[in-house]
């Protein structure tokens, strides 16, 4: 792994912020494949539209907290 670190130019004490990053992608991985499997049997239609109604609400409330 080192090596591997070496070649594209990073040092010794990347080492443990490479796997810290690679933790991250893998659990962000399985908790994307987690959702997918419970909004599996949704019509796309209706998923579309929990999706939309839950980003409108994100931005209203990060609207709401700027100004």
């Amino acid at each position: 792994m080192r090596s591997f670190l070496a070649q594209r130019g990073m040092k010794k004490g990347d080492l443990s912020k490479f796997i810290e990053e690679a933790v991250k992608w893998r659990v962000l991985d399985q908790t994307m494949a987690e959702a997918r499997s419970k909004f599996a049997d949704m019509p796309p239609a209706e998923l579309d539209a929990a999706i939309e109604e839950a980003v409108a609400a994100v931005r209203k409330d990060a609207a709401s907290k700027r100004g």
